[in-house]
């Protein structure tokens, strides 16, 4: 998938302000928590079941136990999927609305998928942010993000960096039914906000980093928040429509593959290096760390190839932790033939 080519007193205010004018054009709830269902990240993922199917969207008796209840925070007050880090601007269908803030769907409506939009992004934010980024840290795309559901008739999705939207595409599995893609998409906004002015990723080896990047966003946030067993493969739901074999994945992260002599001109056959690079740093450093190393790393890196970023993410490393665990971030691109 690719796209086309604070003061916690002042959020707090702002976040106020926004209720109190939602409230006042259109009948809502006033509170910023609403409830929900989703898959975490996903029903294979979840149930360690790779023989279930897409079957057109249908709500089967196997897939029961892969719907989970959230609490969905943030929400701006409207009744709507609208909040302060995730906006469902548009969708295929009714755009959902309660004036309680309960969205409790199933797949065979497409509500459940503005519902997964929202949730995924809005926690994967606040993770962010709970790693010190928009806090002592720059932020990082500390903003609501917008996206569109179901109104891209291709199996793909993309985050488009001209208009800083994310639209999640139909065919198959639906995207949006899949945490991972919608984290990977949201990695790509990720990177487009690191940099200024706005964008990232011109050249084939920037945008090969931009899709190893994304993969490894998506295993990372959907491990923290709901561990699976196969942590590296990426969309496991999503590829059951394209992935003949098993287990069913997008991609991995964890393929012994090798810089230079591994490049193919393929952006996300190359990200493949780029993502088991930072999956070993993961492995090394434990998430927390890891994760704040590599979106540290990032910022000012417009169009880097993988040995430039990897130096960045170094010295980010050495910046925030020291040396020794800048010496372990070198290792791993070491080992990669990165550095």
């Amino acid at each position: 998938m690719r796209r086309i080519f604070l003061a916690v007193g002042l959020i707090g205010l702002l976040a106020t302000v926004g209720v109190a004018v939602a409230a006042a054009a259109k009948p809502g709830t006033s509170s910023s928590i609403g409830s929900g269902t989703v898959f975490l990240p996903n029903p294979v993922a979840d149930l360690q079941n790779q023989s279930l199917a897409d079957q057109k969207d249908a709500d089967y008796p196997a897939l029961a136990a892969a719907y989970h209840g959230v609490t969905l925070t943030d929400l701006d007050g409207s009744g709507r999927l609208v909040g302060r880090w995730a906006n469902i601007v548009s969708e295929t269908g009714d755009p959902a609305y309660s004036p309680t803030n309960t969205f409790n769907y199933r797949r065979d409506d497409d509500r459940f998928e503005q519902v997964m939009a929202y949730y995924w992004v809005t926690e994967a934010q606040k993770y962010i942010q709970s790693l010190g980024f928009g806090i002592w840290l720059r932020p990082v795309n500390m903003e609501s993000q917008d996206l569109r559901i179901n109104q891209w008739g291709a199996d793909n999705s993309f985050s488009w960096d001209k208009k800083d939207m994310i639209r999640l595409g139909k065919g198959g599995v639906d995207d949006a039914e899949d945490a991972e893609v919608i984290v990977h998409e949201y990695g790509h906004a990720i990177q487009d906000s690191q940099q200024d002015p706005f964008g990232y990723g011109f050249s084939v080896e920037a945008r090969s980093i931009g899709e190893g990047f994304a993969d490894y966003w998506a295993v990372t946030v959907s491990n923290v928040l709901a561990p699976t067993p196969d942590a590296p493969c990426v969309a496991d739901w999503d590829s059951v429509s394209y992935d003949p074999t098993a287990p069913h994945c997008l991609r991995r992260t964890d393929e012994n593959l090798h810089y230079p002599e591994d490049l193919t001109g393929a952006v996300h056959a190359d990200g493949r290096i780029w993502s088991r690079a930072l999956w070993d740093i993961r492995q090394e450093l434990g998430h927390r760390t890891a994760d704040t190393v590599v979106l540290e790393g990032q910022f000012g890196q417009r169009d880097p190839t993988m040995p430039q970023l990897a130096t960045s993410t170094v010295a980010a490393a050495q910046r925030l932790y020291g040396t020794a665990v800048a010496n372990r971030v070198r290792g791993a691109f070491q080992a990669r033939g990165i550095l």
